[in-house]
């Protein structure tokens, strides 16, 4: 069966304990296959749409080793990218959410993000190493020139189909098993080899095609394509650049040219939550990251951020955090990340 996440369901394994479907003998080196390690995540200025160091126009591809137990907060925030993320969850058990719903994957599991397609991640536990392993690469990358067979046939039926937000993979499924074995193997191929790139585009080209016949049953389920989509980044978008400010409800709505109560509905459909609570939720991420990279007395932090008072900000941040500013300062500018 095939899952894609643009429907509400969370998938959980009734085991107590996350299932690991790798061999013991059998763990991907990253510094011998050249994958960039990374713990943390830039944004393109007032926006939520991710940097990606590397990305080249001729090369539009990268490898990455995200290691989310040393991110700040062990979670990614709400963002986009045009790029497609396919991806394998080497340890751990991670939590996807889009617009559409949430999903979880434990070790084994695996799966694709759509291009432009909002997500967020976060570690379903506080204490267990959280490794995933990413290609990211462009659809041109496969689809090569612009307007031709292979891009019109095979790969613009996917990243234009609003439907597909996000297609899991379990190996407890004998099909899905072996293409998560196909995108563990793509990451064994080494850019010092002879032919590295033509072996690369056609290993995942070779994914493509089998996911390609995973999904065609839903694909075939046309929905008109929702402007939710792009309402909520324009306000989002909004929050970033003014979060230090007060931002009231008629101005975000403005901004992307709705209502106050479609901006609600936005919100809701999009993020499942409302407009107040996102904009306190960011603020308190841009203080967890002055608060782990800068030295800046706590009281500003707090203000900088827009979160007022300092009695203000040490109560919504020990709701947010579990702890007080101070003793987050402390753990996250003391650890190894």
């Amino acid at each position: 069966m095939v899952y894609l996440w643009h429907f509400c369901v969370t998938i959980e394994w009734k085991t107590g304990s996350t299932p690991d479907f790798r061999a013991q003998n059998d763990i991907i080196r990253w510094d011998e296959y050249q994958m960039k390690n990374i713990h943390s995540i830039e944004f393109y200025t007032g926006s939520r749409e991710e940097v990606l160091p590397g990305f080249a126009n001729d090369f539009p591809y990268i490898a990455s080793r995200s290691e989310l137990d040393r991110y700040i907060g062990r979670f990614v925030p709400w963002h986009w990218h045009k790029a497609v993320e396919l991806f394998y969850m080497e340890s751990g058990c991670l939590e996807y959410n889009t617009p559409g719903g949430k999903i979880l994957f434990p070790a084994g599991s695996g799966g694709l993000v759509n291009s432009n397609v909002l997500h967020m991640t976060k570690a379903k536990s506080r204490t267990e190493r959280n490794i995933q392993l990413l290609h990211i690469f462009d659809a041109s990358f496969l689809a090569g020139e612009q307007g031709g067979r292979i891009g019109e046939k095979y790969i613009a039926p996917v990243v234009m189909a609003s439907q597909i937000e996000l297609i899991p993979l379990f190996p407890d499924d004998a099909e899905e098993e072996q293409i998560l074995k196909h995108i563990r193997a793509a990451f064994r191929l080494s850019g010092d080899e002879f032919g590295y790139e033509i072996k690369l585009r056609a290993a995942l080209s070779e994914i493509w095609l089998m996911l390609l016949e995973r999904i065609a049953p839903i694909q075939e389920k046309k929905e008109k394509y929702s402007r939710n989509n792009d309402k909520i980044k324009l306000m989002m978008t909004f929050i970033h650049e003014h979060y230090q400010e007060k931002i009231s409800i008629p101005e975000l709505a403005a901004a992307a040219y709705l209502s106050e109560r479609e901006c609600f509905r936005v919100f809701r459909e999009c993020l499942h939550m409302t407009p107040v609570e996102y904009m306190k939720t960011y603020r308190l991420q841009a203080a967890c990251r002055m608060l782990a990279e800068s030295r800046e007395p706590v009281t500003a932090v707090g203000h900088v951020c827009g979160l007022g008072s300092s009695s203000y900000f040490g109560k919504v941040f020990r709701e947010y955090a579990h702890c007080t500013p101070s003793e987050y300062r402390r753990k996250w500018q003391n650890s190894d990340r």
